[in-house]
């Protein structure tokens, strides 16, 4: 093992809240041990934050709380000037609208880095295997999410006709899914939601949500404020159904997080029936079986369940079909594979020990394409700690070789003609959609700039790129 202080070049793929924490975390590291480093940030998006940014509900104000922070460890690692001595270069530099695999390949990445650590998350819905999930008006939640968040790479018109809709699933994603579907559009104005998904939420035909999960309330994957913000959205009933809750008992919960929320729905099912315009029912012991319709969806079928006494999943033969003119699938989502990368089809992940990819030296994984789509944030910050301990550990042992080209990444996609953004383009961008929200009509914190070659000029016009 060396003692000479480290100096290394690392990739990052993925500028979401693993990537970024993965990069704090060994500036840090290497910082800390008198030895400098080089980061390089790659997105495939022209901004930064993944999900954070593209895949949580516009009406979660602790969501900023968290851009905020990722926004501060960019910022603490501030890129380099022209001119700059050495010693104060940039030591994180976020590079948007680069996709690996298309606009530079994981080969040329690794031949001018020690490391690369792919961070690229989960974005795709993962596969419900029943009949007719295929029916027009079947959607995956992660499709739904991306556009009510203003994706750029999805279409900006969203399909709102069905009065009655099913969504399955009872985590997190469910409940944003059931939500956005269940609130007044009136109600999303003061938040960052785009224009057009305003207008469609504001032509949305439903009366009714039915939200299905196949275990029972004891087993919910929900955290409290999120069930507790249901709760809270103005002019939709919580509707609860007795039988779904025999046997549960609030004070023999396994956790205090779990007792709160069954205290929160056994509260709900003490409510008088109410009048309002919207309902949100929540069903428990639901298994979906098919999706029914003869050119879209028309209705479907779940069977009930229960436990035995082994606590294992078991179906009682019991059947319910339910008329919806439109399903929402949030069972989970798939992970984001790299070309070239090792990649496991059955889990959806890159296989690894603790962060190191199999069989190959110098690759790494961290967040969600490293251990699978579960966890919150927190989760996603101690994995990225297992990684970058891991990287650091190789290369205070010798085990990373030196890149073997000296070219710079820009350099590259300059050649290639990849319109790549940068940190002073985001903030280009960010400073942008602030000021069309303190322009608009409904006066908000910003207005999301949703095409993507909208983004990419008013990054590139808003800053130097170079």
């Amino acid at each position: 093992m060396s003692s000479t202080p480290l100096s290394l070049r690392v990739a990052i793929v993925g500028a979401g809240p693993a990537g970024i924490y993965a990069g704090n975390l060994l500036a840090t590291a290497v910082a800390e041990r008198g030895g400098r480093v080089e980061i390089d940030l790659f997105e495939s998006l022209p901004a930064p934050y993944g999900l954070i940014r593209y895949g949580v509900a516009p009406d979660h104000p602790r969501i900023k709380g968290i851009v905020n922070s990722l926004h501060e460890m960019l910022d603490a690692f501030p890129a380099s000037v022209e001119g700059e001595p050495a010693a104060t270069r940039r030591t994180i530099r976020f590079i948007g609208n680069v996709e690996v695999g298309r606009d530079i390949s994981l080969d040329e990445l690794r031949e001018r880095y020690h490391a690369v650590i792919l961070a690229t998350g989960a974005i795709r819905d993962a596969a419900l295997d029943i009949p007719g999930v295929d029916l027009p008006g079947s959607y995956g939640a992660a499709d739904f999410v991306a556009w009510f968040d203003g994706h750029p790479d999805v279409a900006r018109t969203w399909p709102l006709e069905a009065s009655s809709v099913a969504v399955i699933g009872n985590g997190n994603v469910a409940l944003d899914v059931a939500r956005v579907l269940a609130k007044h559009a009136v109600d999303l104005r003061t938040t960052e939601v785009p224009d057009n998904v305003l207008a469609g939420l504001e032509a949305s035909a439903v009366t009714d949500v039915h939200v299905f999960g196949r275990r029972g309330p004891a087993d919910i994957k929900f955290t409290p404020i999120e069930l507790r913000e249901l709760g809270e959205v103005r002019d939709v009933d919580i509707v609860l159904h007795d039988e779904d809750f025999d046997g549960v008992d609030p004070a023999s919960a396994s956790n205090n997080q779990l007792k709160v929320m069954l205290r929160t729905l056994n509260g709900w099912r003490d409510r008088e029936p109410g009048t309002a315009s919207r309902r949100l029912h929540l069903h428990f012991w639901h298994a979906p079986v098919e999706i029914s319709g003869d050119d879209r969806v028309e209705s479907i079928r779940f069977e009930r369940t229960t436990t035995d006494a082994d606590g294992a999943l078991v179906r009682t033969g019991v059947f319910h079909d339910y008329p919806v003119q439109a399903v929402y699938r949030a069972v989970g989502y798939y992970g984001t594979r790299v070309v070239d990368a090792p990649f496991d089809t059955a889990r959806g992940v890159i296989p690894n020990e603790g962060g190191r990819v199999h069989d190959e030296q110098g690759l790494y994984a961290t967040g969600w394409i490293k251990r699978g789509p579960v966890g919150l944030i927190g989760h996603t910050k101690s994995d990225a700690l297992e990684t970058i301990t891991h990287l650091v550990a190789d290369a205070e042992a010798g085990l990373l070789s030196a890149p073997v080209s000296p070219d710079d990444v820009l350099d590259v996609l300059d050649a290639s003609g990849a319109e790549y953004t940068t940190w002073d383009g985001w903030r280009a961008l960010d400073a942008h959609e602030r000021l069309l929200g303190e322009t608009h009509e409904h006066v908000r914190e910003r207005v999301k700039v949703v095409p993507r070659e909208e983004q990419v000029a008013v990054s590139r016009d808003g800053a130097l790129v170079r």
